[in-house]
C-alpha cells in the first residue's frame, strides 16, 4: 500500500508539472521578454491579511486618496462588502454597498473623479464559471469613503452584456485618463472587452472585444497615470503600454491561488494577492525603465474624446500559435489521463 501511495504521489506531481508547463507555454504574451527585479529591489511581502472574515480575497485596489490603505473583497456568496486594509494587514474599516448584490465578485478597480477629486471604487460582479449561466453581469460604482470607519455606501449599478456571447471573467480595469471601463475574460484564449464611453443605468451596456488576453487571466489593473496596464495570470503578470502593445512578463511570487493585482499609488510597483485565510500581499517592483518619471500625474482627458485602447489592440504575439495550441492539447490530455488513472486506483 505504501508503495502504491508513493507511486500516486509521483503521478500527482507529474500531472501538476504538466499543467504548469501548459499554463506557462500558453500564457506567454511576449516571447523572450520576462522581467525580474534586480537583486537589490526584489519583491517582498508587504503584509498578510489578518481579518478571519477575508478568506477569498479576490480583488485588490490601492486607495487613490488614503495613503497606506488597500481595499479588498471576498469572492462569491460573501455579500456586497469590502474591506479597507492598513499597512500591517489589519482591517481599518468594513463597508457594505446598498443597492447591490454579490453573485460572484471577482475584481475591483480604483480611480479619481476628475470633477470632484473624490476617489471612485468599482466592483465587478463578473464571474460566470458556467460560461453562459448569466444573461448579464454587473459592475458597481461607489464613491470612496472619506473616513476609515464602518459604513454603508450607496452604489450605482451598471449592467453589461458581451456582444459575442456570455463568458467567464475576473479582470476589471478603468483607464484613469479617460474613465473607460474594460473587462478581461478568463478563458483558454482570453480577450479584452471595452465598455461604451458613456454608461447607461437603464439598460445593459454592450461589451465589445478589442484584443486578446493571456491564458487564464485572474485580474487586471491600469497604472495610476494611465501609461499602461497589467494583466495577472496564475503564473505571471503581463505588462502593456497604453496602446495595448505587450512589454513583457513580470515574474510573480509563488501563490496558492493568484487572484488579484493592483498598482502602488506611485505606479512604481504592483501589489499582488492570493485567496485563502491569512493570505499574503506582495509588492513587486516594475523594471526601472517602465517606472513613471517623478513628474505630476497629467490631468485626466475629457470624457468626450476617450481612446479605445487597450488596443487596437493587442499585438499578434499575444495570441496562441498553432504550435502552442497543439502542445497545450497534448499536455492537457496527458494530465487528464494521469488524473483519471489516479482516481481509478483510489477507488
Amino acid at each position: 500500500m505504501r508503495g502504491m501511495m508513493g507511486g500516486m504521489g509521483v503521478l500527482i506531481r507529474v500531472a501538476r508539472a504538466a499543467l504548469a508547463v501548459l499554463f506557462v507555454v500558453l500564457g506567454v504574451s511576449a516571447p523572450g521578454l520576462a522581467w525580474a527585479a534586480d537583486d537589490d529591489d526584489r519583491e517582498r511581502l508587504m503584509f498578510r491579511i489578518k481579518d478571519p472574515r477575508i478568506t477569498e480575497s479576490s480583488g485588490l485596489a490601492t486607495s487613490p486618496t488614503h495613503r497606506g490603505i488597500v481595499y479588498t473583497h471576498n469572492d462569491s456568496d460573501a455579500g456586497p462588502v469590502f474591506y479597507a486594509i492598513g499597512p500591517r494587514g489589519t482591517t481599518r474599516a468594513t463597508f457594505r454597498l446598498s443597492g447591490a448584490e454579490a453573485r460572484d465578485w471577482e475584481g475591483m478597480a480604483a480611480t479619481v473623479d476628475p470633477e470632484s477629486g473624490r476617489g471612485v471604487l468599482w466592483f465587478a460582479d463578473i464571474g460566470d464559471n458556467m460560461d453562459g449561466a448569466w444573461s448579464d453581469i454587473s459592475v458597481y460604482r461607489v464613491l470612496e469613503p472619506t473616513r476609515m470607519r464602518n459604513a454603508t455606501l450607496p452604489a450605482t449599478r451598471y449592467r453589461f452584456r458581451y456582444k459575442d456571447g456570455a463568458r467567464n471573467a475576473e479582470g476589471v480595469m478603468v483607464n484613469p485618463r479617460t474613465g473607460r471601463l474594460y473587462i478581461v475574460s478568463k478563458e483558454f484564449g482570453g480577450s479584452v472587452y471595452a465598455a461604451p464611453r458613456r454608461l447607461s443605468t437603464t439598460k445593459p451596456n454592450v461589451l465589445r472585444r478589442i484584443g486578446t488576453a493571456p491564458l487564464m487571466a485572474t485580474d487586471a489593473a491600469y497604472a495610476p497615470d494611465g501609461s499602461g496596464y497589467v494583466i495577472r495570470t496564475y503564473f505571471s503578470a503581463n505588462l502593456y503600454d497604453a496602446s495595448g502593445n505587450s512589454l513583457g512578463r513580470l515574474t510573480m511570487p509563488a501563490a496558492d491561488q493568484a487572484e488579484s493585482i493592483t498598482y502602488t499609488r506611485d505606479g512604481t510597483a504592483v501589489l499582488t494577492g492570493s485567496e485563502g485565510p491569512n493570505s499574503p500581499v506582495h509588492r513587486v517592483p516594475l523594471p526601472a525603465h517602465l517606472r513613471p518619471t517623478p513628474t505630476p500625474t497629467p490631468a485626466p482627458a475629457r470624457r468626450s474624446t476617450p481612446s479605445t485602447s487597450p488596443a487596437a489592440a493587442a499585438s499578434p504575439a499575444e495570441g496562441i500559435s498553432p504550435a502552442q495550441l497543439t502542445l497545450g492539447v497534448v499536455l492537457t490530455l496527458g494530465a487528464i489521463a494521469i488524473i483519471t488513472f489516479i482516481a481509478r486506483q483510489a477507488r
